[in-house]
């Protein structure tokens, strides 16, 4: 049996309903300069990167730069946005009532966007102060590096296999499977599409859940079971 010590939660995409909202507003701005691409294709593509990775990624497929302010401009829209329409993930305030264990949250976003979209869903009181942004890392190291996951892994002295880690993004899922830790793949945000779990699968999560009745269960299986690869 391997108890379960700590469960660390992704942000966008899990706790709070972010990323289509998030993918709308940039294919929006993109859009005017010339990219095009379908809503729900952009936010399945880049869910989980960073906005400057997604800058630039925007930028090399359309063969030029676009204005050096562009990117500053849409990330003080884009808090303005979440903060008048973000919503919390269907059942994740009950969800966190079933847990005895210790829980922070590991997000590629920087903590005032964090802070925001907590804070509109009224889930800010109950991950604080375990809130943490890869932004603040030195040097910078957003997931797919796995730093993130390991600050939490040494704030409660927690050894991998005694975490689980529940993430929406092949990204987070790659950073999770560097950091060592047990990983939940989850699909229950607006974002979600047909092969985004099979994705998820590949990326090395152990099980996928599309809702979040279903993770007590998954996470008392995790203490029975030692994953996969385990002797």
């Amino acid at each position: 049996m391997t108890e379960i010590k700590l469960i660390i939660f992704d942000c966008d995409g899990v706790l709070v309903d972010s990323e289509y909202l998030a993918a709308k507003y940039e294919l929006q701005t993109y859009a005017a300069f010339g990219f095009e691409m379908e809503v729900d294709q952009f936010a399945a593509e880049f869910a989980g990167m960073s906005s400057e990775l997604v800058f630039k990624e925007v930028e090399e497929r359309l063969g030029r730069s676009l204005p050096e302010d562009l990117l500053e401009k849409m990330k003080n829209e884009l808090d303005d946005v979440l903060k008048a329409e973000v919503e919390m993930i269907h059942g994740a305030d009950s969800m966190l009532d079933r847990f005895d264990q210790p829980r922070c949250i590991c997000s590629n976003s920087g903590p005032e966007r964090l802070k925001i979209m907590l804070q509109k869903t009224g889930l800010y009181d109950r991950f604080k102060p375990y809130i943490f942004s890869a932004r603040e890392l030195e040097p910078h190291t957003p997931k797919p590096q796995p730093d993130i996951f390991l600050k939490a892994l040494n704030e409660f002295g927690v050894k991998p296999h005694e975490a689980i880690v529940v993430e929406d993004s092949v990204h987070g899922v790659m950073a999770a499977r560097s950091a060592g830790t047990r990983i939940i793949g989850f699909t229950g945000g607006r974002h979600s599409y047909p092969a985004h779990g099979d994705q998820l699968l590949d990326a090395g999560a152990e099980t996928i859940i599309a809702n979040f009745g279903s993770l007590p269960a998954v996470v008392d299986a995790y203490s029975q079971w030692a994953g996969i690869g385990a002797a």
